[in-house]
């Protein structure tokens, strides 16, 4: 059987995405660095509503921890490989640059690039040598092409995963591997949840913040058998906000 793997899949998108791809009856995997709480909610709803998932805890920033976690997967799946990856784990760490923190810095790139990396390397060979292709989709953001004031940390990592996403593809094309990303504006999640929403909602053509589950709607679709003739591209879904 061919799995999906969804970083970060405990809440907010993540969790939105692994509820979707499980409805289009793909086995979900739900990442999580240490909720396990929530990790273990999100596969007893999947599982309520009729899907298969199950819970692999790592950091995405621990090339060691990741390395560990696949190999006993495997080991409990001889028959079966994970062909879709969302790359979803994120964090923001805002501040003004001048005043920010090497640790916030190096934490908001640790996990949505180099985290991006490790999950993503390790996988690869095996989505190419089987035959079937696979389907990559990296969570970018609106900061990642727009840039925000507060959050070069933010926008540099999510500008550098939007590079990633468009070399990778023209890596990978010729053995069926697609890789895109998804570019979300002000979404309703807990990353959000602090901002000033009555102010940035004036901002946004549509007037409102996206929900998750539109979100969620582009991730299945470039999983699907329909988005095989899409790679290295970035969807956004903003609102109409640029």
């Amino acid at each position: 059987m061919k799995y999906a793997l969804v970083t970060g899949g405990s809440r907010g998108l993540g969790r939105a995405v692994c509820e979707r791809l499980s409805r289009m009856g793909i086995p979900v995997i739900v990442n999580c660095q240490y909720n396990l709480e929530a990790a273990e909610a999100v596969c007893a709803q999947i599982r309520r509503d009729g899907g298969s998932a199950e819970v692999m805890p790592f950091d995405v920033r621990d090339k060691a921890a990741i390395e560990k976690a696949v190999a006993a997967w495997e080991d409990a799946h001889p028959d079966d490989y994970i062909a879709y990856l969302v790359n979803n784990a994120g964090v923001t760490r805002d501040s003004l640059m001048f005043m920010m923190t090497d640790e916030d810095w190096n934490t908001v790139l640790d996990v949505s690039v180099n985290g991006l990396f490790y999950v993503t390397r390790l996988l690869l060979p095996k989505m190419m040598m089987r035959g079937h292709g696979g389907r990559i989709v990296n969570m970018s953001s609106l900061s990642g092409l727009k840039g925000m004031a507060g959050q070069t940390n933010y926008c540099a990592a999510k500008s550098a995963v939007i590079g990633a996403t468009r070399a990778l593809a023209q890596e990978t094309a010729s053995r069926g591997v697609t890789v895109n990303a998804v570019a979300p504006g002000f979404i309703e999640t807990d990353m959000t949840k602090d901002l000033p929403a009555d102010e940035l909602r004036k901002m946004i053509p549509m007037r409102r913040f996206g929900r998750p589950e539109e979100v969620a709607a582009v991730v299945a679709f470039l999983c699907s058998d329909e988005a095989a003739y899409i790679t290295g591209e970035v969807i956004n879904v903003n609102g109409g906000l640029y």
